[in-house]
């Protein structure tokens, strides 16, 4: 259900056939339009620095293909220009929606998180649950005698070990980092990570970012601000954010957290599904 109507590789989906239509009123699914308008919403209060529409940056990046099917190319890419319109005029009606010339959307950052929300819902309904969507994590409950559900976070330069084992519960994990989707194309190294103030691959000091909320949504959200911010700002912002921890690992291998992460931390240190 979720890749049918959100994929950006499938020309028939619902985001595709969205993106095709520039200019027009297009109905939507009530799921496609409880999607946007979160992503709208955390449009909202980053002040743009989560961007729903910078799919033409990502293509303009390399990022045109699945991961899977990207590969080194020694041609140079081209840099695009941000377009004249910006998420701030999509027009969005009773079940429908209306995209500018030149502006499409990619919501497949949110929608992960969206799922692993929806399916813990549905689930906890049954017992406790812990729903991983692609390393968006969402648990509610506790296993039985545990204090949560145990999660490691993964050493991004050594997956075979853990930076730490967490005791999760009715909270959401999300990790964002660039240990994985980046390519090579003409020599230089990108990333999916795209700061919508430059239209380009964030200049980030930052290598991956694990952040725990109390809902996922709200962890992939604070996960990816701060790799856009780097270290010094994306600290900052995570400190004025309530009821967020975050572990935080520098390109130069430092390993930062937020005064309350440690209050996560397992102990002794058992293996955990990995965030």
């Amino acid at each position: 259900m979720v890749e049918r109507r959100f994929s950006r590789f499938l020309p028939e989906s619902e985001l595709s056939r969205l993106n095709a239509r520039p200019g027009q009123h297009v109905r939507i699914s009530p799921i496609f339009g409880e999607v946007l308008g979160k992503a709208l919403e955390f449009a909202a209060r980053t002040g743009g620095l989560f961007d729903p529409t910078v799919l033409t940056a990502l293509e303009d990046a390399g990022y045109d293909r699945t991961f899977e099917a990207i590969q080194e190319d020694a041609t140079p890419l081209t840099r695009g220009s941000p377009p004249p319109a910006s998420w701030r005029d999509i027009e969005v009606g009773t079940g429908t929606v209306s995209l500018p010339e030149g502006l499409r959307l990619d919501l497949g950052g949110i929608v992960k998180a969206w799922a692993a929300r929806h399916a813990a819902n549905l689930l906890s309904a049954l017992g406790p649950c812990l729903v991983d969507a692609g390393g968006d994590l969402m648990a509610l409950g506790s296993l039985p005698n545990q204090p949560g559900w145990p999660i490691g976070v993964a050493d991004p330069r050594d997956p075979s070990r853990d930076l730490a084992v967490l005791w999760v519960r009715d909270r959401g994990v999300a990790t964002s980092g660039l240990d994985f989707r980046r390519w090579k194309r003409g020599g230089v190294i990108h990333h999916h990570i795209i700061d919508p103030r430059t239209w380009q691959p964030a200049q980030t000091d930052v290598f991956t970012v694990t952040v725990v909320a109390e809902d996922v949504l709200e962890a992939n959200l604070h996960a990816l601000v701060t790799m856009i911010l780097g270290a010094r700002d994306g600290l900052r912002y995570l400190l004025n954010q309530k009821g967020v921890e975050a572990l935080m690992v520098r390109e130069d291998a430092q390993v930062l957290t937020t005064p309350g992460f440690a209050t996560y931390v397992a102990y002794p240190n058992m293996g955990g599904f990995r965030g």
